[in-house]
């Protein structure tokens, strides 16, 4: 059963004094239900004339934490695998992001995807967060053994799939733009991976050709006629 939390908070409005609450109670419960808490108006406070006479909003607010999620997983999971899980369950856990881990294997292809709601923190800005974790990963497994003979993906709320149809769209739109007007496209910085997604997405369209520019993190791609 979860743990109860009752603050009081104040503010120059009462909305303000909510706001604040609710970042006292997320302190006590990082994993906190915000859709649950329980509001009481203590006081509407008093705007007062030139300072004298002014109080401030007071309200106390009740919330709990949200229960944890089941954990999955099993004695069939490879050690790889297990290592992924516990990796990605430290970074969401010190994220305070609260999500269910699901890992994936094939010959080919080892992935660890969260499962939940707001992992906005957890992929970042263009996905970079979700890149560099990424990358972590690949080394973790890669430390103190051979090269990892499969790939390593981590995933958040379907984000990659979502990133690949969005740069598939933005690749096709650039080369027609190419071969219509004859002119050079250069398109938004990206990942090393997603550069060579784009590159061989357009490989198959006669007319053009790209070619990466820039220094990272601004390294991006060029479209042109061929």
């Amino acid at each position: 059963m979860s743990e109860t939390f009752r603050v009081e908070a104040t503010g120059e409005t009462v909305g303000e004094a909510k706001w604040n609450a609710i970042r006292e109670l997320e302190l006590l419960a990082p994993s906190l239900d915000k859709s649950a808490v329980a509001f009481q108006v203590l006081s509407e406070g008093q705007r007062g004339l030139l300072g004298v006479g002014y109080e401030p909003a007071r309200v106390a607010a009740v919330g709990s934490a949200r229960p944890p999620l089941p954990r999955p997983g099993g004695p069939e999971e490879s050690e790889d695998a297990q290592r992924l899980r516990g990796l990605l369950e430290r970074v969401s856990a010190a994220l305070g992001v609260e999500c269910q881990i699901e890992i994936s294997e094939s010959p080919d292809t080892l992935t660890g995807t969260c499962v939940g709601e707001e992992l906005g923190v957890l992929i970042g800005r263009y996905g970079q967060t979700l890149d560099a974790l990424q990358l972590l990963a690949a080394a973790m497994l890669r430390r103190g053994g051979d090269e990892p003979r499969r790939e390593v993906v981590v995933d958040a709320a379907g984000y990659r799939e979502r990133r690949r149809r969005r740069l598939e769209e933005l690749a096709l739109r650039s080369a027609e733009h190419v071969l219509e007007s004859g002119a050079r496209v250069a398109l938004e910085p990206m990942s090393a991976a997603e550069r060579k997604l784009v590159h061989s997405y357009l490989e198959q369209h006669a007319g053009i050709r790209t070619a990466s520019e820039g220094v990272e993190p601004n390294r991006h791609i060029v479209v042109e006629p061929a």
